[in-house]
């Protein structure tokens, strides 16, 4: 079984806690069930007669891989939270280095947070060794392979249209303020991401 973690609910600087919870808690829970549902449906799933247009089996491993970022991105976005919104050790570094600056950095973000429909990453590409943000459309739509992600912004709707109706950019000027460096640092520590990107100077 998924396990459903409780998604983190701290004191935000322009997000309403009822915005965040009234919206995010019951669709996270729901694709960690339909996650649970679908591996399930794959064990008893013929793999008789499987092609690309159309067959059960393509059709559950297609949608296991939108309930399961669904999940997993949810767990960032919120694990990212909580912060003040001010980059310090290794992402300053990271950032610096791949931008020029954080003004920069943030200007990139905010504008792919106006494109994107869905999400924005900022990962950490293992084979160009740099930050990138990475415009994602839906859960399994705009995911790069080979990709550390390290900052999660959700852009759907529901994230929110609660606290300012249409102002999607007012939201996202929120959202940097919020966005907790330690966490982004823990994840670049746990992947020895400076580690790697210092040998290969």
């Amino acid at each position: 079984m998924t396990e459903i973690k409780p998604l983190k609910y701290e004191s935000l600087e322009g997000i309403s806690e009822k915005n965040l919870k009234e919206h995010h808690d019951v669709l996270y829970a729901g694709y960690v069930k339909k996650v649970d549902s679908i591996r399930e449906d794959l064990k008893q799933a013929s793999k008789e007669g499987v092609n690309a247009t159309y067959s059960n089996w393509r059709e559950l491993n297609i949608e296991l891989t939108f309930a399961l970022n669904g999940v997993k991105l949810h767990e960032d976005y919120f694990a990212n939270l909580g912060g003040d919104g001010e980059p310090v050790g290794d992402i300053q570094k990271f950032i610096e280095q791949d931008w020029s600056s954080y003004d920069d950095y943030k200007a990139d973000l905010a504008a792919c947070g106006m494109a994107a429909r869905g999400w924005v990453v900022t990962a950490y590409d293992l084979d160009d060794n740099r930050l990138y943000n990475f415009c994602c459309d839906a859960h399994n739509q705009g995911c790069i392979f080979n990709t550390i992600p390290l900052v999660v912004l959700d852009v759907y709707e529901h994230a929110y249209y609660m606290d300012y109706g249409t102002k999607r950019m007012d939201y996202i000027q929120a959202f940097l303020k919020n966005i907790d460096y330690d966490f982004v640092n823990a994840r670049i520590a746990e992947y020895e991401l400076e580690k790697r990107r210092s040998q290969l100077k």
